[in-house]
């Protein structure tokens, strides 16, 4: 496995928790995973149910078999005074600089600047090493923007290493896309199964493949149980009412008169079935679109009690299952 796992995903699909589950399930036994937010929306500590991130790696989950979850959400004026510091050794004069303004107007008029920040912020944590020589994180999953931005945001240190033809800017920029164009990054791209996010994650798989950026897998989330088989489909088209009444007076429903129980529940009934069998058609139709772009899949089922900090575990156990640990 890749130690930088970046996911994104069209909004509404579920990127940020599926990042939180990959996390949980890359920190088995005995691992240590960083999970990383960029966008600032502390979806990381509420999908944990803790208080929210500060600008410092904090523990927030202990995975099976001891394993550990830290988690970090990137500030970008802080990460700012960070990288001045680390390159121009400014000290105090850099806190002088927030004072004044001028760290959050960089980072405003600057969006591109931005980007790097946050990027290098994530590469520095995968190559950071301990006294002993080990890395201090098995793994980095980064909660990163939607697909519509992700190829220019992982993108952006090129055009920086671009623009700024020597110097630690130009060095910084390099040693960032070293890590984000490696086999040491994996782009994963989570989707439903319908038309439009599908669409954009296939749009997003063309763009990271032009920029020769690393892609992953493809994760879809809150799949729905499969209630009826495909003989059970080709029926729901073709069955005659009278025979559904006759079967629900069979099973004890009420008689199969018109007016009675088992009448009653013919229409219903058949209007249910006629919806999923639909949305079973257009599914399978997305699936195929997926299937088209050559990518390992993964399945994460709807969790019908809705999101919690145990319906994450479950998650990660299921990520698991599949063969992503």
């Amino acid at each position: 496995m890749s130690r930088l796992q970046v996911v994104s995903g069209k909004g509404g699909t579920g990127k940020t928790t599926v990042a939180a589950a990959l996390a949980l399930a890359l920190a088995t036994e005995g691992k240590r995973t960083l999970l990383v937010e960029v966008e600032g929306r502390q979806g990381i500590a509420q999908l944990f149910e803790t208080e929210a991130l500060p600008y410092e790696e904090r523990k927030i989950a202990v995975a099976p078999g001891g394993g550990e979850v830290y988690a970090l959400a990137i500030d970008p004026e802080l990460a700012l005074l960070d990288y001045l510091q680390m390159f121009y050794k400014l000290g105090g004069a850099g806190r002088a600089l927030k004072k004044l303004g001028a760290i959050d107007f960089a980072t405003t008029v600057a969006p591109g600047l931005r980007d790097v920040l946050l990027t290098g912020k994530a590469c520095e944590a995968v190559r950071r090493k301990d006294r002993s020589g080990r890395f201090a994180y098995d793994y980095v999953v980064m909660d990163a923007p939607p697909t519509g931005r992700i190829t220019r945001f992982l993108n952006v240190n090129d055009e920086v290493a671009g623009l700024a033809k020597i110097g630690p800017i130009h060095n910084q920029a390099q040693a960032v896309m070293r890590v984000l164009k490696s086999p040491e990054t994996a782009v994963h791209l989570v989707t439903l199964l319908e038309e439009m996010p599908v669409q954009e994650t296939a749009d997003g798989i063309a763009e990271l493949r032009a920029a020769r950026l690393p892609v992953g897998r493809v994760i879809v989330n809150m799949v729905r149980p499969e209630v009826l088989d495909a003989a059970d489909v080709e029926l729901v088209r073709t069955v005659e009412r009278s025979s559904v009444a006759q079967a629900l007076s069979t099973a004890g429903l009420g008689g199969a008169r018109r007016g009675g129980n088992a009448e009653k529940l013919v229409d219903p009934l058949l209007e249910q079935a006629a919806e999923y069998a639909e949305r079973h058609a257009l599914e399978q139709e997305q699936r195929a679109v997926l299937g088209a772009l050559d990518l390992p899949q993964h399945e994460l089922p709807l969790l019908a009690e809705g999101m919690d900090l145990a319906g994450l575990y479950e998650l990660a156990t299921e990520l698991r299952k599949q063969g992503l640990s």
